[in-house]
């Protein structure tokens, strides 16, 4: 059984936002999300901040790299201008602020550990220890109802990363991202200990999704922006998908 949310917003604000900012979580809420995909890198100073690319020129203007930056050089960037200058000035956030940000806010994270070339194991390590100390500070209110009561989902392309993951907070539950599923797929899963498989919906078979599915596998796909398409998926068994089309598919849509 799937029991994380079933529709989730990609990056924060899909199309709408400067993604892995702050301002793209609040065009999620805007558009009734409580539900993130996002992405975990670490700095030069072996700090988690989130961003997706790790050489800049596309979020960030300028050369250089997150791994080659501080995390303090790295806040201070502009990371909203790229995409329309009512953002100038939104900037590139720290995994602790961008966490703090879901909690306060009753957001639930997919956290994709995205390591920069050549640090696999100390990203995964990293992201995988910082969730579960954030995580193992909060304390429930009973006045609130939060729509669940499951905790973060760490994912991950790397499978360095992700066996990091499982040797530095065996607890926190993994998902296997894939782009293609290849043959040796569920061995790799069932090693690193992968509640779920996450992969590209481009690529995704009827067939495939009920072998995920009969494996005892949660099966979630990126990134699903055509409406008759999602349905398509669901209707094969699909768990759960991200989107950038938070304005075409809302998080009722399952």
């Amino acid at each position: 059984m799937w029991p994380y949310p079933r529709i989730i917003a990609h990056r924060g604000g899909g199309k709408l936002a400067p993604e892995n900012t702050i301002a793209g979580l609040r065009a999620g809420l805007a558009h009734g999300f409580h539900a993130v995909e996002f992405d975990v890198m670490l700095s030069q100073d072996g700090i988690g901040v989130v961003m997706h690319d790790p050489d800049f020129g596309r979020t960030v203007a300028g050369r250089g790299s997150v791994a080659s930056s501080t995390a303090a050089a790295l806040q201070a960037m502009d990371a909203g201008s790229w995409f329309g200058p009512q953002f100038a000035g939104e900037r590139v956030p720290l995994f602790t602020e961008f966490f703090e940000f879901c909690t306060a806010n009753r957001i639930w994270m997919n956290i994709e550990i995205k390591p920069a070339p050549g640090h696999d194991a100390a990203t995964g390590d990293w992201v995988a220890r910082t969730t579960a100390e954030l995580v193992s500070t909060l304390v429930p209110d009973p006045k609130v109802d939060t729509g669940s009561a499951v905790g973060p989902l760490l994912s991950s392309f790397s499978f360095e990363a992700l066996a990091a993951a499982r040797d530095a907070a065996p607890d926190m539950p993994r998902a296997y991202l894939l782009d293609k599923i290849p043959d040796d797929w569920e061995g790799q899963a069932r090693e690193l200990g992968a509640v779920a498989i996450h992969t590209n919906q481009k690529h995704l078979t009827p067939v495939m999704a009920k072998a995920i599915k009969d494996a005892g596998f949660g099966l979630f796909c990126y990134t699903v922006n055509d409406p008759d398409h999602a349905r398509t998926l669901l209707s094969w068994g699909v768990d759960a998908f991200c989107t950038d089309r938070i304005d075409l598919i809302g998080p009722a849509f399952a």
